[in-house]
């Protein structure tokens, strides 16, 4: 099919883009930005992959309403357990809205972001979005605003955005295509009117595109979301990056469909399949020649507290948050000594894997070159190798080559060990673990039991526990040069590598 693009031809020359493997290592994700930008996302964890290991964000959902359908979308469905966009356990009026970010905020002093995401569009429910924003610029000025929005009615609401502390907005674009649109809209619903197809889809596109420029006119810094959905839009995502970078946006999220049936979504009752690890790697590879990609996004609920990876949400229910005194003044002051000590052991960090990194070019025998490997991490934050394998929700995955470490992204899995030196006997969920691991040499966490440690050791996967409490990017250099000076690493030069295959 050809894609027919709106308003390419007038789009600007695009600067150069930070190359999949170009970057220098994870840590200099956004290190091709200017000063003023890389500062206002230095402690951002939606923004910043490194800012993501140590502070925390949150979610109030304060938007019930939507302007759009998707076809990946169903509101009504809530599990305490499942991080999906739109899902929420209490819908907030913007007065317990801000109640509960005071009580997170002083009970979490590494949370630096509120964020309105929902259940519905933020700005579809305009009254109740910006009561909660001007309430929270007035009593906690000290977190930054975020919004995140499919972008129907973000160009008539860009105004009112910039009169709040809001510096980061987010904008949901799966397409630049209106054929390629109507496949995922049924319908908007746009001037008091219904408008179904392919003429809904080019309406919310031109939305899109206008606040885009809009916002990044303002000085707005905007991310892109896409849902790479196989089969709808997952060769058309590359242009979409191409489109939204030339307009100003500075860094890229393509992530995964989520479509299980349970969920009750028109994908997910038609069988709609999500892409698998390599195909979403791959095209954020594809993608990443032309802007920064985004890796760490966790897609999640509308109510999410707490770091990437986690959801303290049942700890700030209204219930809960009625019973705290809350002193926001000397809280602010707490939070201003732990933001010191975490700047100062990012710093540390830094400098340690700085020396620590060492070059391997010297190990590359004549006619040999060195493979990339996958290594999957267990951590709880704080960018350092610190979670027992079996108490796992999820692990991060790091590319590591002779050039550089890279972040890849993050695989969800079963927690099975309930605890003790020895992870429990449910084979099935191991076995489901070391499924999800597939295509990771290593597994780098803080301890591990006898029998996973067999069982991925049959699987083809080295299990290692000498790195707890180590900075990870320091700990999976170190790994990769020992795995190259014991010779595993040699392939002839003649073989393409997978950045250049």
């Amino acid at each position: 099919m050809e894609l027919k693009v709106l308003g390419q031809e007038s789009l600007p020359n695009a600067a150069g883009g930070c190359a999949s493997s170009g970057c220098g290592g994870s840590t200099d994700q956004l290190a091709h930005l200017p000063e003023h930008i890389r500062a206002k996302v230095h402690n951002h964890p939606c923004y910043s992959e490194e800012a993501h290991h140590h502070y925390a964000r949150m979610h109030v959902a304060v938007a019930p309403a939507c302007n759009i359908q998707c076809h990946y979308c169903n509101r009504k469905y809530d599990c305490a357990n499942e991080s999906r966009p739109g899902v929420v356990s209490e819908l907030l009026t913007p007065e317990h809205a801000v109640k509960k970010v005071l009580a997170v905020a002083a009970n979490i002093p590494q949370m630096t972001v509120l964020g309105i995401a929902g259940p519905g569009d933020p700005l579809a429910n305009p009254e109740r979005t910006f009561a909660t924003f001007r309430a929270l610029t007035e009593q906690a000025p000290d977190i930054k605003l975020c919004v995140s929005t499919n972008g129907l009615a973000l160009p008539e609401q860009v105004e009112e955005l910039c009169k709040h502390n809001i510096d980061h907005v987010t904008i949901t674009i799966n397409c630049v295509d209106p054929e390629v649109g109507a496949k995922i809209y049924p319908w908007i619903f746009w001037n008091n009117r219904r408008i179904k197809g392919r003429r809904g889809a080019r309406i919310l596109i031109e939305q899109q595109q206008k606040g885009l420029e809009m916002l990044t006119e303002r000085g707005i810094l905007v991310k892109v979301n896409s849902v790479l959905i196989p089969g709808v839009n997952d060769e058309h995502l590359k242009e979409v990056s191409k489109v939204v970078k030339a307009r100003g946006a500075f860094l890229h999220n393509v992530m995964p469909l989520i479509a299980e049936a349970e969920h009750g979504t028109f994908y997910g009752v038609m069988g709609q399949r999500g892409p698998t690890h390599d195909e979403l790697q791959a095209l954020q590879d594809e993608c990443a020649g032309d802007m920064a990609m985004m890796r760490h996004c966790r897609q999640c609920r509308a109510d999410a507290v707490g770091m990437l990876g986690e959801d303290r949400g049942a700890e700030f229910t209204l219930d809960r948050i009625e019973e705290m005194e809350i002193d926001y003044a000397a809280a602010m002051e707490q939070r201003k000594a732990v933001h010191a000590a975490i700047e100062a052991n990012r710093e540390a960090q830094r400098r340690k894997s700085g020396e620590s990194f060492v070059s391997l070019a010297s190990l590359m025998p004549k006619k040999k070159e060195l493979r990339p490997v996958l290594m999957a991490v267990a951590t709880t934050g704080g960018g350092v190798i610190n979670q027992h394998f079996g108490h796992a929700r999820e692990f991060l995955v790091y590319e590591a080559s002779a050039q550089d470490v890279r972040f890849i992204g993050h695989r969800k899995v079963d927690l099975y060990c309930s605890g003790g030196d020895t992870c429990g006997d449910a084979e099935t969920a191991l076995q489901k673990t070391i499924r999800i691991l597939g295509g990771c040499e290593v597994v780098l966490c803080s301890k591990i039991g006898y029998e996973p440690w067999g069982e991925l050791e049959e699987a083809g996967i080295a299990p290692n526990g000498e790195h707890a409490m180590e900075p990870i990017e320091e700990a999976v250099a170190i790994v990769y040069r020992e795995m190259a000076e014991a010779g595993l690493l040699e392939r002839p030069v003649e073989q393409p590598t997978r950045a250049s295959a």
